[in-house]
């Protein structure tokens, strides 16, 4: 965590408590939020709304987080590292546990829930304050930035994440799903998430060795045993003595073939040109068959 980065934390996080505190307060950002809720953006601009609705899909957590996983486990297997994973996995658990615990405490209701013009809607039985979808937006494609490995690609992705962010948080106003400070609160709950990360690192950096040293060991494992397993006995069953109550033990494939080799390599072997000569007794030739008597008959050819 170096000096900046820490900074920039603490700034966040001063903003994030002032737009909590405006909120309960039902302050400026409660009346800007009902000016937004009262214009009606889908109804001014009904043109872009069918696209909008695809696009926003692009900060709901389970599409965005497996196409990103994706990316970075073809990247981990590449650089032979877990670390991207793991990254992302932080990231995503930390997303989870501070986003999630605000929605569930301060139970804001939407815009299409509300029950009173000017009201804050708090503490009603509501989760999306903050905006899930725009702090889930900053984080999943913020990690492609904080682990982008040159600079040049750090600033590309870093703009990407940022305008993808942005276009998902003004995406859930024009659509009603959220108040502006929703999205506002979301903005910066996503930012502390990427600013955390560095405190992680280490926490990180152990899970992987551990990892890799469990694969490791299962790897030796499956090689002790793969032995045992490609010499099993197959073939025919051996001879078992009367009463023997033991499992009938199997003679390998082959090993009749290779006793016979060697009993046949024992016998002593004479060169053809110092063997006896045998005289075969008798002809060789089969016994000729005589062909029967033609009878006479009474009709010849003519000759002539």
């Amino acid at each position: 965590m170096t000096r900046t980065r820490l900074g920039i934390f603490v700034a966040t996080s001063v903003v994030y408590a002032a737009i909590v505190v405006g909120v309960l307060t039902t302050s400026w950002p409660v009346r800007f939020d009902w000016q937004v809720m009262l214009f009606r953006p889908y109804k001014q601009w009904p043109a872009i709304h069918t696209f909008l609705d695809y696009f926003v899909v692009l900060g709901q957590r389970g599409p965005t987080a497996v196409a990103v996983a994706a990316w970075l486990g073809w990247c981990a297997y590449k650089r032979r590292t877990l670390r991207p994973l793991l990254v992302l996995g932080t990231a995503l658990l930390l997303l989870n546990a501070t986003v999630g615990a605000a929605k569930i405490g301060m139970g804001r209701l939407g815009p299409h829930y509300a029950t009173e013009i000017g009201s804050n809607e708090m503490f009603a039985g509501g989760d999306i304050f903050p905006s899930g979808h725009t702090a889930n937006a900053v984080v999943t494609w913020g990690v492609l930035a904080y682990l982008a490995t040159t600079p040049r690609a750090r600033r590309i992705a870093s703009v990407s994440a940022a305008l993808l962010a942005l276009g998902v948080g003004m995406t859930t106003v024009y659509l009603g799903t959220h108040w502006m400070s929703d999205v506002t609160l979301g903005w910066t709950a996503g930012l502390l998430v990427l600013l955390a990360l560095p405190w992680f690192e280490p926490l990180m950096a152990r899970a992987e060795t551990w990892l890799l040293t469990a694969w490791e060991r299962i790897r030796e494992r499956r090689a002790a045993l793969a032995p045992v397993v490609a010499t099993a006995p197959v073939g025919l069953w051996g001879p078992r003595a009367p009463g023997d109550d033991r499992a009938p033990v199997r003679e390998p494939v082959g090993a009749a073939s290779r006793s016979g080799r060697a009993r046949r390599a024992d016998r002593p072997h004479t060169p053809r040109s110092e063997r006896t000569p045998v005289t075969p007794s008798g002809s060789r030739r089969p016994p000729q068959r005589t062909a029967p008597p033609v009878p006479a008959t009474g009709r010849g050819r003519a000759v002539g």
